[in-house]
């Protein structure tokens, strides 16, 4: 694999990585933000609208027809928070070109199409297009309604609420109902412009492609070309939590299995102790063969699921456990002596061998 990063304007990136390892090319596109409660929601909504329709392709239908005449390419857009900052993500996966039955440039096709739906949407009145506004309201509003369906994953967001309130990651991502009425055709649209003339823009293209092909076309494209120099502003550093104190958050709800979350914040945050990081969750619970898949839920069957995750931009680690309500305070306990026999190096250089390897594997399968 060979990777290159080449800036196209001060603010917006280029970035191939040349692989022969599969049959298709992946192009996505990266718009990043600072996190912010006064925009969280509109950033949430704004890829939902983009992929309803474009200046050329004028609905959803239009687009699927396209991406069907591309041998059915693949494309998906959301929105994700990375430490503090809110990006909008945008992904087209294509044949790669070598694999077409006849002669056709689908890379070329690939870009300018995901291009276009990112950079030139249906507007109407110097607007968004009110239909495609109102139904993706309408769908935010039940995803955000419906985060409590999902109750572990609800827990962990509990959690990351009370460790970082009135922090940036602290804000759910899909954003907050009280702020959608306020949200229309034409503010959006304003945000809109604003967004894309500011933050950092980041092009990933991967498979086995043509760096310099690949680089005269998007340099060539109209939709790039449109786009100015900017100054992005962005969350480049982490917010650590510094405090020390231990604070228990109980809610109830009409269920027979509980779900405990612990969130661990840790202090240190030079590269070196960020893989110190990586190798201690992965022992502590990022594995089936840590303690807490072991210990906690094969030896003493306190719970049905138990694992942790480390989340490298903001510097901890949750640890997650599905578990009888009545088991919280014993399951808690068992947790705390896990933590302290990591504290207290009860583990083998072996534990730490093993744990690189399968870290090395993940990250090579995580790069596509």
């Amino acid at each position: 694999m060979e990777y290159k990063k080449q800036e196209i304007k001060k603010g917006i990136n280029l970035h191939l990585i040349k692989t022969n390892s599969f049959k298709t090319d992946l192009i996505s596109v990266f718009i990043t933000t600072k996190l912010t409660r006064e925009n969280v929601t509109k950033n949430a909504i704004l890829p939902m609208i983009l992929r309803k329709g474009s200046k050329n392709l004028n609905n959803i239908e239009e687009i699927n027809k396209s991406l069907e005449e591309m041998y059915g390419a693949e494309f998906n857009c959301g929105v994700d928070k990375t430490g503090d900052n809110q990006v909008l993500k945008f992904y087209l996966e294509t044949i790669d070109n070598k694999y077409l039955p006849e002669q056709e440039d689908l890379i070329l096709k690939g870009i300018n199409t995901l291009l276009e739906i990112i950079f030139e949407p249906k507007i109407e009145n110097n607007a968004f297009k009110v239909e495609f506004v109102d139904t993706e309201k309408e769908k935010l509003k039940i995803i955000i309604e419906g985060k409590k369906d999902n109750k572990a994953k609800y827990a962990t967001l509990r959690c990351q609420e009370e460790m970082y309130k009135d922090k940036p990651f602290g804000l759910y991502k899909y954003g907050y109902i009280e702020d959608i009425d306020g949200l229309n055709a034409e503010n959006l649209y304003e945000y809109y412009k604003k967004l894309i003339a500011e933050c950092k823009i980041d092009i990933f293209i991967s498979g086995n492609i043509e760096e310099e092909k690949i680089k005269e076309i998007v340099s060539k494209n109209e939709n790039i070309n449109k786009l100015n120099e900017r100054n992005p502003i962005y969350e480049t550093k982490n917010i650590m939590l510094k405090k020390t104190n231990e604070k228990e958050v109980i809610e109830t709800a009409d269920v027979t299995q509980g779900n405990l979350v612990l969130g661990l914040s840790i202090s240190e945050e030079s590269k070196k102790e960020k893989y110190i990081a990586v190798v201690y969750n992965a022992i502590l619970g990022g594995s089936a063969t840590s303690k807490m898949f072991q210990i906690v839920r094969e030896k003493h069957s306190l719970a049905y699921t138990a694992a942790s995750n480390y989340l490298r931009h903001k510097n901890s680690i949750f640890i997650r456990c599905g578990i009888e309500i009545d088991n919280y305070k014993k399951t808690v306990e068992l947790i705390k002596e896990q933590i302290e026999d990591m504290k207290k190096g009860n583990f083998t250089d072996e534990d730490i061998i093993n744990r690189k390897i399968s870290n090395c594997i993940s990250s090579k399968i995580n790069t596509r």
